[in-house]
């Protein structure tokens, strides 16, 4: 006899996800929603690929069980074909009848399993021999006619047989005569519905788990979420319900993690605010004080006015010098507000000692002082020589104002380690020190300096400060040796000396 043994081939069932899809709404929700349902996403996807990974893993384990099945019994058979004998002469088998009949009444198969012998006949489908077993399936193959046909005329050694009534896993050995065709078979035939229904049974119950699972999530989230959140709320809150007229309030701040760090940003935000917004309000008041002062003086000489020439010229003279002061204040805000602009110095490299010397020679027209120019730095540095000189020249008349004929005002420039200093030195009173920060505000003026006091209207120190901070730097009040008081510009100006290698 020849025998031919069929290998089962491994088969492996693939089971794929399908990432859901989410249509995004363009109504608004809340960030506690929004962080809710992204962790429901994210739960979800990983349960349901645990759970389609598991049910994979599974019915591959069963493909690999049956598949070493398969092997396993077609194998006994082979073996047993080979070297075995008929129990009733002690010689080898010459029948394949007989062969298949001794074979299988020494097996014991599994409940989902079938080991039948089919021997052909003429005129017919193959005859079967079979032990006595029952199978939990609608049609196993011993009742199936013309599945046994099919598997018994496949030239294949193993394979699947998709049916209405279920599906089977097969393989064959067929045994024949020497020299002769097959005329007999032996076929072990698996059931995979009952070990299949059990995989899925698995994967349900894990997919109930995670439906529980993802519920509990969804309450401990929306609680956690919304504890997380509180402090959010309160800024939310807070934000709301701040108007211009009241900015007092404030975020309580606990503990030290990011939504603490954001309550005190927020905190700091609103002191900014509340400064800045007292200190529009403040300005507002100084300037509708300042200019409704020649107003009232400007109405008040043209209701009075006469026809005598005289005092109409008066009058004139008069009306103009109040709306030439009042078009300086309009300049002076309007210089002001533009110092908020990115452009609002243009630096270029200037030499110092020139600029210095030109703001000397400007100076001096302004009223008769025993002007000096002092120190001057010897070195080019990147300003703008236009708001440089305006800064300086309205230092030199606020040392004007303050000084009387005869005294000595000395205008000068220095290094100062990595800054530049211009400064402006008079010989005057000098400034007291509760006048030190107030003399930089806007239509704010010392209480205590002496001297001849201008029409200003308290605008050019604050514009001096603009001018120095425009540049990075600052303008720096200190007494001068013998009395008086030195205003200097303090700037960060990138610079070289002269004579230094380029």
């Amino acid at each position: 006899m020849t025998t031919t043994t069929a290998r089962a081939p491994r088969t492996t069932d693939r089971a794929t996800t399908t990432a859901p899809t989410a249509d995004g709404g363009r109504r608004r929700i809340s960030a506690r929603v929004r962080i809710l349902l992204w962790l429901l996403l994210v739960m979800a996807v990983a349960l349901a690929s645990v759970a389609m990974t598991t049910r994979s893993y599974l019915l591959r384990d069963v493909d690999n069980r049956v598949n070493r099945l398969l092997t396993q019994e077609t194998g006994e058979f082979a073996n047993f074909e080979e070297r075995g004998g008929d129990p009733q002469t002690g010689r080898p088998f010459t029948d394949a009848d007989r062969l298949l009949t001794v074979f299988l009444e020494r097996q014991y198969p599994d409940a989902d399993e079938e080991l039948i012998g089919l021997v052909g006949r003429a005129g017919g489908g193959p005859r079967q021999i079979r032990q006595p077993h029952d199978l939990p399936v609608a049609l196993p193959l011993h009742r199936d006619p013309e599945a046994r046909r099919r598997i018994f005329g496949s030239p294949e050694s193993s394979g699947v047989l998709r049916r209405p009534a279920g599906e089977i896993r097969w393989a064959k050995v067929t045994v024949a005569q020497p020299g002769r065709e097959p005329d007999a078979a032996f076929v072990v035939a698996f059931h995979p519905e009952r070990e299949r229904a059990r995989v899925n049974t698995v994967f349900r119950t894990l997919l109930v788990i995670s439906g529980v699972a993802l519920l509990l999530t969804t309450g401990i989230a929306w609680a956690v979420a919304g504890r997380i959140l509180r402090p959010v709320r309160v800024v939310r809150t807070a934000a709301a319900q701040l108007t211009e007229q009241d900015l007092t309030r404030r975020i309580p701040v606990h503990g030290h993690d990011d939504i603490a760090a954001l309550a005190e940003t927020f905190n700091g935000m609103l002191d900014r605010l509340e400064r800045a917004f007292a200190a529009q309000r403040e300005f507002v008041d100084d300037a509708g004080h300042e200019l409704r002062t020649p107003i009232t003086i400007v109405r008040g000489h043209l209701e009075v006015m006469g026809d005598d020439p005289a005092e109409r010229e008066e009058t004139v003279r008069l009306v103009t010098d109040e709306l030439d002061r009042m078009s300086r204040i309009v300049e002076d805000l309007l210089l002001l507000a533009k110092a908020e602009r990115p452009d609002f110095v243009t630096p270029e490299p200037v030499q110092v000692a020139e600029l210095t010397a030109d703001v000397y020679v400007k100076a001096r027209t302004l009223g008769e002082r025993d002007w000096r120019l002092d120190e001057v730095a010897d070195l080019e540095a990147e300003l703008d020589p236009q708001r440089i000189t305006q800064a300086m020249v309205q230092l030199a008349q606020n040392a004007v104002q303050h000084t009387t004929a005869g005294q000595t005002i000395r205008i000068g420039s220095r290094a100062d380690g990595p800054h530049l200093e211009l400064y402006v030195a008079d010989s005057g009173p000098g400034v007291q020190p509760q006048d030190t920060e107030v003399i930089f505000e806007r239509f704010r003026r010392g209480t205590a300096r002496r001297g001849a006091r201008g029409s200003g209207a308290g605008l050019g120190l604050s514009i001096v400060k603009a001018i120095a901070e425009g540049h990075r730097g600052r303008v720096r009040l200190r007494r001068t040796p013998g009395g008086g008081a030195t205003f200097a510009l303090v700037l960060h100006a990138p610079r070289t000396v002269e004579g230094d290698p380029t």
